[in-house]
């Protein structure tokens, strides 16, 4: 089982997110790295959320408490979610 970190942006996240992004994705991939981060990328075509999928859900609190566009009003909701993959990854 995996835990998905659902995020809601604000409208204007590509606009907003420049001068934190190099930041949010080096943390993204010091949890890859570490083996905690599975995939993640970005949801909606304009852009309005984020999914990262996480191996347990200790793992994705702490991204939260640690994420840059979290720490700066770029993400208006998350939530944290078990999934239950039946075929793939």
């Amino acid at each position: 089982m995996f835990h998905v970190l659902f995020y809601d942006y604000v409208p204007d996240i590509l606009e907003r997110r420049e001068p934190h992004r190099p930041t949010h994705l080096a943390l993204a991939r010091e949890y890859h790295e570490a083996g905690r981060l599975r995939l993640a990328g970005a949801v909606g075509e304009p852009v309005h959320g984020a999914m990262l999928v996480f191996t347990d859900p200790e793992s994705a609190a702490e991204f939260v408490l640690r994420d840059p566009y979290v720490l700066n009003g770029l993400v208006t909701a998350h939530r944290i979610e078990p999934w239950h993959v039946v075929i793939g990854l």
